[in-house]
């Protein structure tokens, strides 16, 4: 960030807190499998090594899937692209460098760190504490599982519902890349009744303008008349107030 000359604002901020949960899995897949190969006998050497060239091609896909999905952002365009470019620029490069840790810095700390698994060796009361935990957590999950291979049928439904409910909500809910920004104008339309002369309608809109400069938080105001002279019928007219 300091490279790019970009500082710490909300932008930036919500980057580095959204990476958070991106950069931590790299690292903890590659933790998993060589303290997978560390417990089935390896030297932590050997369990570091066996373990990073096995899992080393899923980090980097893992790595650039993620970074992929934040490089449209580089190419919107306006002023709200020009600020979530620095958004998209941080995270990415969060991410990436999150890869290059978990492939380089996390498997030498790994064979430098853990320790080697001795199969008659007592653990420790922090791990069998969180053995236990994981234990049962393990035994809810499997309960469910077999529950729901059980009710394959009601399963089967309610992952229907769940998507009609998806598709309705998709139709139904307003939506938008980047919410719409908010340009402090007001747009406000008059109607009158048919026959209404252009001069009558300008004296109309007149008063309407008269009452909205009357409101202190209004700076300016712009009436427009689509109305062409001497129109038998008026169409309906526009004017636009712009608050302080």
């Amino acid at each position: 960030m300091a490279i790019m000359g970009y500082t710490l604002n909300n932008l930036s901020m919500m980057a580095l807190v959204l990476s958070i949960g991106f950069v931590v899995d790299d690292a903890i897949v590659m933790l998993e499998n060589i303290v997978r190969h560390s417990e089935m006998g390896e030297t932590p050497l050997e369990a570091a090594a066996r373990g990073s060239q096995e899992i080393g091609f899923t980090i980097l896909s893992m790595t650039i899937s993620l970074a992929a999905v934040f490089i449209p952002v580089l190419f919107m365009g306006g002023i709200l692209g020009r600020l979530f470019r620095e958004f998209a620029i941080t995270i990415t490069a969060a991410i990436l460098i999150s890869g290059i840790v978990s492939l380089t810095l996390t498997p030498m700390l790994c064979s430098r760190f853990l320790k080697s698994m001795h199969p008659h060796r007592k653990p420790g009361r922090l791990y069998r504490a969180t053995e236990t935990m994981f234990d049962g957590m393990l035994d809810i999950y499997d309960h469910s599982l077999q529950w729901v291979l059980r009710h394959r049928a009601m399963t089967l439904a309610f992952s229907v519902l769940i998507l009609v409910a998806t598709g309705y909500l998709f139709v139904r809910i307003p939506k938008g890349f980047i919410p719409d920004s908010d340009n402090d104008q007001l747009m406000v339309q008059t109607e009158a009744e048919q026959g209404t002369s252009f001069d009558e309608m300008s004296r109309y809109q007149q008063m309407v303008a008269d009452i909205a400069r009357q409101d202190p938080a209004v700076q300016s105001f712009i009436r427009a008349s689509v109305d062409p002279p001497g129109a038998s019928i008026p169409a309906p007219t526009s004017a636009g107030c712009s608050s302080a």
